[in-house]
């Protein structure tokens, strides 16, 4: 029989394996329900760098504070996820919980089974007509529409041209009355060419070789280069290049980079003329000295949204969507439009938002129908053949019908 000292022991050492127990699973709720509280960090993956990234940051910080939720932002452009995103979806990873990337990728990924399906957190009436349509697959949406960019012509320096007498044309104009204006400037003493070429891969070359074929081809032409009902090689594609683009490349300079180089030199006057997208707007010194040219009968411009989604491997998914759906709400587009350089694609977004210069396209903007991004929508080989074969174009001099073909048949092999 235990002594009375024994049994003391015993109960003390029930005591104390009871009380350990106790603060092992206490303290392991304790630090669960920390963790449970402590809200994640989600990354955006954007294409944005120096003052774009600047003007997008205040965004997210805004999203911080009414959420609660971190947010980091990592700079990747689509070039490169092009080639990062396959191998990392193969492996069940991203690089981040949001991700700005071209839509008819993400369409693609979409039916690969690798991005979320967002059609319950979008209201497409409250949109820009079409927005949404590129990043629909099968009637379910899968990605997020941000603002956008319009592409809208030749932008000028309204001194410049008051300095030199020189008249801006517009859509109502004349195509002889564009050439008299390229004629007046190529006489301005000091000018190097009436319009300076912005270039990296083969866009922004892009983009002025689509407002030729909007403008004299019509709305329709780019849509069917679009699907494939239109062929490169023949006309009307054709007869656009060779009666309109090739004959007024003598007015462009070679292909300079367009976010240096080009912008540079035509603020400072090297240059009369510079077709570039609405964020030029953020990229001079005095936006307010801005002016636009479209090609003379031009009735439609490209407006492109910046696209994103939420990768199927998000560690995050609801804080994922609650971001999702924060960026495309009329909040978050009238903090970024009044940053400067961005058009609302959220048809919610005030006038009373934007600064006077992007006003001023937005009203520009109301004059013309709306289309998609011919070389973005189809994506691919197409693309980067594309762009590979109108920096081709740009350098050869002259133009002769055979190499005009050459070049055609070569965007028409990878055309859809």
């Amino acid at each position: 029989m235990a002594t009375r000292m024994e049994q003391i022991i015993a109960v003390l050492v029930i005591i104390a394996i009871i009380m350990s127990a106790s603060t092992l699973y206490y303290g392991f709720t304790i630090f669960g329900e920390l963790s449970r509280l402590t809200p994640p960090t989600l990354t955006v993956v954007g294409p944005w760098s120096g003052a774009e990234m600047d003007a997008f940051l205040p965004i997210l910080a805004r999203f911080e504070a009414v959420s609660g939720i971190n947010v980091k932002y990592r700079v990747l452009r689509a070039e490169d996820l092009s080639t990062l995103l396959p191998a990392q979806f193969a492996a069940g990873t991203a690089p981040g919980d949001i991700i700005f990337m071209w839509a008819w990728w993400t369409g693609e990924q979409a039916q690969a089974g690798h991005i979320l399906d967002v059609t319950g957190l979008v209201d497409t009436a409250d949109f820009l007509p079409g927005t949404y349509d590129q990043i629909t697959v099968d009637g379910k949406i899968y990605g997020g529409a941000y603002t956008g960019k319009v592409k809208p012509g030749f932008w000028y320096r309204k001194s410049f041209f008051a300095a030199n007498n020189l008249t801006a044309t517009n859509e109502n104009s004349t195509w002889a009355e564009f050439a008299t204006l390229l004629a007046g400037i190529k006489a301005v003493p000091g000018i190097v060419d009436p319009i300076v070429s912005g270039d990296s891969v083969g866009w922004p070359l892009t983009d002025i070789t689509e407002h030729f074929l909007i403008t004299f081809g019509g709305p329709q032409l780019q849509r069917d280069l679009i699907s494939g009902a239109a062929d490169w090689t023949t006309n009307p594609t054709r007869g656009i290049f060779a009666n309109y683009l090739a004959p007024t490349l003598g007015n462009f300079s070679a292909p300079l980079a367009w976010d240096s180089t080009a912008v540079t030199s035509w603020w400072q006057g090297d240059y009369g003329l510079y077709f570039m997208g609405s964020w030029i707007t953020g990229m001079v010194e005095n936006a307010t000295d801005l002016g636009i040219i479209p090609l003379p009968g031009c009735d439609a411009l490209v407006l492109p949204a910046d696209y994103f989604f939420i990768p199927k491997y998000t560690k995050y998914t609801a804080q994922a969507q609650e971001l999702f759906s924060f960026l495309i709400s009329e909040e978050a587009q009238r903090l970024q439009t009044a940053q400067g350089g961005h058009i609302a694609t959220n048809i919610n977004v005030p006038q009373s938002a934007y600064p006077e210069v992007d006003l001023m396209i937005v009203n520009f903007t109301k004059r013309f129908a709306i289309l998609p991004d011919l070389d973005d929508t189809i994506g691919g080989e197409f693309q980067t053949t594309l762009w590979q074969q109108l920096r081709t174009l740009w350098v050869t001099d002259p133009v002769t019908p055979q190499a005009l073909d050459n070049i055609l048949a070569a965007i028409q092999a990878q055309a859809p």
